[in-house]
C-alpha cells in the first residue's frame, strides 16, 4: 500500500501533489490524532476536517490516535504503518530532522519506501507555489512577531511579504518548521470539490493563537 502522512496543511498537500505527477500515486492518506497540541510528531489544530480534504481528493482515509508523547508517537506510529500494510511512505517533511530521522529510521526498520520530494524546498518558493495554486489558510501561530490577523488568513502574496518582513525583523522559518505556525489546505489542484468554512473561532493567548474550524463542508 502507497500511503501519505497526511496532516491537511501546505507541506503534506504539496508533497501529495508531487508524489502523484512522478506517478507514485497514494491509496490511503493517514492522519494522526494527537492528545498532545504540542505534538513533536504531527500537526494538530483543525485535522478532524482532513476527512473532507480526503473525500475531495478521492482517496481512503483513516485517523491513528497518539498520546503526543516524545519519542513514543513513533511507537504509534509503526503500528498505524504496521495495521494498513504500508509499503511506501509519502511524508511532507522539509526541515525538520528531527522528524525526517526518525521517520526514515522507522521506515528502514519496516522495509518501507520513505518518500520525502519536497525535503530541503526553499521555503519561499514553497510559499510562492502555494499561493499561486492553492487556497491554504493560517490556522496557528506561535512565534515572536505573529498576531491574531494572521489567523485565518489565506496565504497569498500580501501575506508573503508580511512573513518576510517577519523573517527580516524575527528570524522566522518561512516554512513553518520552527513551530511558527500551522496551515490548512482548502482546495488544491487535485481536489475535485473545494472545503467551505461554515464557522470558525480564534483562540488567542496574546502570545499565540489558534483557528479553529467548527464546521465546514465541501462544494
Amino acid at each position: 500500500m502507497i500511503a501519505c502522512l497526511y496532516s491537511g496543511g501546505k507541506d503534506s498537500t504539496l508533497a501529495l501533489h508531487r508524489a502523484v505527477e512522478q506517478k507514485i500515486k497514494p491509496g490511503l492518506l493517514i492522519t494522526f490524532v494527537s492528545e498532545n497540541p504540542y505534538s513533536y510528531m504531527f500537526h494538530r489544530p483543525d485535522v478532524e476536517f482532513t476527512s473532507l480534504q480526503a473525500e475531495a481528493l478521492g482517496i481512503e482515509h483513516v485517523f491513528a490516535k497518539t498520546k503526543g508523547e516524545k519519542e513514543k508517537e513513533l511507537v504509534d506510529l509503526e503500528y498505524a504503518l504496521k495495521e494498513n500494510n504500508v509499503s511506501t511512505l509519502i511524508t511532507g517533511a522539509v526541515a525538520s530532522t528531527y522528524q525526517r530521522s526518525r521517520i526514515q529510521s522507522l521506515c528502514d526498520k519496516l522495509g518501507i519506501r520513505h518518500v520525502a520530494l519536497i525535503w530541503g524546498i526553499d521555503p519561499l518558493k514553497e510559499l510562492k507555489e502555494i499561493a499561486a495554486k492553492y487556497e491554504a489558510i493560517i490556522i496557528g501561530v506561535s512565534a515572536q512577531g505573529f498576531d491574531e490577523t494572521l489567523l485565518g488568513a489565506r496565504i497569498d502574496e500580501d501575506i508573503i511579504k508580511k512573513l518576510l518582513e517577519l523573517q527580516e525583523r524575527h528570524k522566522i522559518n518561512l516554512s513553518f518548521e520552527g513551530g511558527e505556525a500551522e496551515s490548512f489546505v482548502l482546495k488544491a489542484p487535485l481536489f475535485k470539490k473545494k472545503i467551505i468554512i461554515k464557522r470558525a473561532h480564534k483562540v488567542w493567548t496574546g502570545t499565540a493563537g489558534t483557528f479553529i474550524i467548527d464546521d465546514a463542508y465541501l462544494e
